[in-house]
C-alpha cells in the first residue's frame, strides 16, 4: 500500500457539490489549448516516442530545476547519461517534491496516460520505466492519439516570425483530428540590446520577404509581411514575452536613429532601448488589431539569470525567475494609447509575479468595450503560478474584482504531450472553489447556473473568444 498513488476519484474535490460540478459539468468538456510550446513537427509525423525520458524529461525545465535543487548532477539532467539513468535520477527526486506541483502532475500523468497507480520512487522506477516504454511504442500512444485521448479539439503552437509553418500545412493535409494552428511570437525583435542576435533576425526577415531593411519603416513593413503570411496560414493570435508593457513616448526620428545604430552592431541601452521597444510593440499590436487577432502579453519574467549556465546550456534551461518590474503604469499607458486610437484588440494579460493579480484584475475592467464579453482578459495562472495555490489566487482575484464567468480558462504552456492532465488539475480546483461556496451557502444550490459557468470557463468561452475553428475552416 505504501506505493499506492493518492490520486483517487475525488482528488482535490472536497465536497459533494464539487464532485458533482466536476464529473457532470467540467470533465466532459473538450480542451482548447490556446497557448503551448508543443513542437508542430512531432504532430506532423505523428511521432511515437522511444521512451518516457524522451517525452517527459527532455526540455522540461520545471523538472530540471527540481533535480538541480535536490543535488542531481547535470550529467543526469541535460548531460550524456543514458535515458534510463536520467529517469532513475528523476525517480529519486520525486518523493522529495511534496507540495510542489510536480508531485501532483507526475502522478496524475502516470495514472491518466499510462494507467499506472503507483508512486514513483527508486523502488518502483524500473517497473514504471519499462511499463511506460512498452506503451509508448504502441500506435495508441502516438502524439495524435494522446491528443485525441484528452479530447484536445484545438491547440496553438508558439512560432517565431521566420518559421515557414510547413509542419502546420502537413498536419492539415493529413487531416489530423485536432486543429493545430500557429501563434505569432515576435518579441525577440524587441531585443536590440543584443545586436548580433537582433541583426541575425533582421537578416532572416530580408531573406524571407525580399525587402532591403535599411530603416525602421522597412523593418516594420517586413514584420507586417510575416504577420500576413501567418494569417494566411490560420494564425489568429500573437504572444509577447516581455518584462513589462513598454509604452514610452517616441518619434519616428527616435526609432529610426535607434534602428540604424542597432543595425550597425551597437547595442541599444537606456531610453533608446525603451523607445525602440515601445515603438516595435505598438506597431505589432496595431497589426494584431488590423487582422482581428487576440494578443497575449506575458509580463514579468527575469530570464537567464545564471550567466554561467546560460553560456553552457542556452535559454529555457531552468534559470529564469519571477521579476519585480513595474507593471501597472506602463500597461495602462499602452492599453489607453491603443484604445484612444481605436486599435485595442482582444487582449490577454498574464502576470508572473502573484503580487500583480489584483492589479491586473482591476486594470482589465478599465478597457472592456461593452460589445465583446471578456474582451480584455486576465490570463490563467502562469509558469511559477500554475499550481494549486497560484490557480486559486488567480481565480479569487478575477472573481472578486472582475467577472469570472467570462474567463477563457486553462492552457498547458507546455513542451510535453503528457501535460494535458493539467487541464483536469485546473478544472478540479475550479470546481472545488465553486462547490465549496455552494456548500457554504455563498452561492445558490443551482447546478444548472454554476455548472453552466464552469462549462463556459472550461470550453465555450475559449471557443467563442479565439474562433480557432473558423480560422481553420478559412484555410482548408
Amino acid at each position: 500500500m505504501a506505493n499506492k498513488t493518492f490520486i483517487n476519484n475525488d482528488f482535490l474535490l472536497e465536497s459533494k457539490a464539487a464532485q458533482k460540478l466536476y464529473f457532470e459539468y467540467a470533465e466532459p468538456m473538450p480542451i482548447i489549448d490556446y497557448h503551448c510550446h508543443l513542437p508542430a513537427c512531432d504532430i506532423a509525423i505523428d511521432r511515437i516516442f522511444e521512451n518516457i525520458t524522451d517525452i517527459w524529461l527532455g526540455g522540461d525545465h520545471y523538472k530540471w530545476r527540481a533535480m538541480r535543487t535536490c543535488g542531481i548532477h547535470e550529467k543526469y539532467i541535460t548531460g550524456d547519461a543514458s535515458d534510463e539513468e536520467k529517469f532513475q535520477a528523476w525517480a529519486t527526486v520525486v518523493p522529495r517534491l511534496i507540495r510542489n506541483p510536480l508531485y501532483h502532475w507526475t502522478h496524475l500523468e502516470l495514472k491518466r496516460i499510462f494507467g499506472i497507480d503507483q508512486l514513483l520512487n527508486p523502488d518502483t522506477a524500473s517497473n514504471i520505466y519499462n511499463r511506460c516504454n512498452e506503451l509508448l511504442r504502441q500506435r495508441d500512444f502516438s502524439v495524435r492519439s494522446i491528443l485525441e485521448k484528452f479530447k484536445v479539439e484545438a491547440l496553438c503552437t508558439t512560432n517565431y516570425p521566420a518559421e515557414n509553418l510547413e509542419h502546420h500545412k502537413t498536419i492539415r493535409d493529413t487531416q489530423c483530428k485536432t486543429i493545430v494552428l500557429p501563434c505569432f511570437r515576435p518579441d525577440k525583435f524587441l531585443d536590440a540590446h543584443l545586436p548580433k542576435e537582433f541583426n541575425n533576425l533582421v537578416n532572416s526577415l530580408e531573406s524571407l520577404t525580399g525587402l532591403s531593411i535599411n530603416s525602421f519603416e522597412d523593418f516594420i513593413e517586413s514584420l507586417w509581411k510575416r504577420h500576413q503570411f501567418f494569417h494566411r496560414n490560420g494564425c489568429r493570435m500573437s504572444d509577447y514575452g516581455i518584462e513589462t508593457a513598454y509604452s514610452a513616448d517616441w518619434t519616428i526620428e527616435d526609432v529610426n536613429r535607434a534602428f540604424v545604430k542597432a543595425r550597425s552592431g551597437h547595442p541599444l541601452e537606456g531610453e533608446d532601448l525603451l523607445k525602440f521597444r515601445s515603438a516595435v510593440l505598438y506597431e505589432l499590436l496595431l497589426m494584431d488589431h488590423k487582422q482581428g487577432w487576440v494578443q497575449q502579453l506575458h509580463l514579468g519574467a527575469m530570464r537567464n539569470n545564471n550567466s554561467r549556465m546560460m553560456a553552457l546550456l542556452g535559454p529555457d534551461s531552468g534559470y529564469d525567475s519571477i521579476g519585480d518590474f513595474e507593471q501597472g503604469r506602463p500597461l495602462i499607458q499602452l492599453l489607453d494609447k491603443l484604445d484612444r486610437s481605436g486599435h485595442l484588440g482582444k487582449t490577454i494579460i498574464y502576470c508572473l509575479n502573484p503580487r500583480d493579480n489584483d492589479l491586473i484584475a482591476s486594470i482589465i475592467g478599465c478597457f472592456q468595450d461593452s460589445i465583446t464579453p471578456g474582451k480584455i482578459q486576465m490570463g490563467s495562472a502562469w509558469w511559477f503560478n500554475d499550481h494549486k495555490d497560484g490557480m486559486t489566487k488567480q481565480i479569487e482575484a478575477l472573481s472578486s474584482i472582475g467577472v469570472l464567468s467570462t474567463f477563457v480558462g486553462m492552457l498547458t504552456d507546455s513542451r510535453s504531450f503528457l501535460s494535458y492532465p493539467r487541464h483536469e488539475y485546473f478544472r478540479r480546483i475550479l470546481c472545488n472553489i465553486l462547490g465549496r461556496d455552494m456548500s457554504n451557502g455563498e452561492l445558490p444550490n443551482d447546478y444548472q447556473l454554476i455548472g453552466g459557468i464552469i462549462q463556459d470557463i472550461c470550453y465555450f468561452n475559449a471557443k467563442n473568444y479565439f474562433q480557432l475553428h473558423e480560422a481553420y475552416n478559412a484555410i482548408v
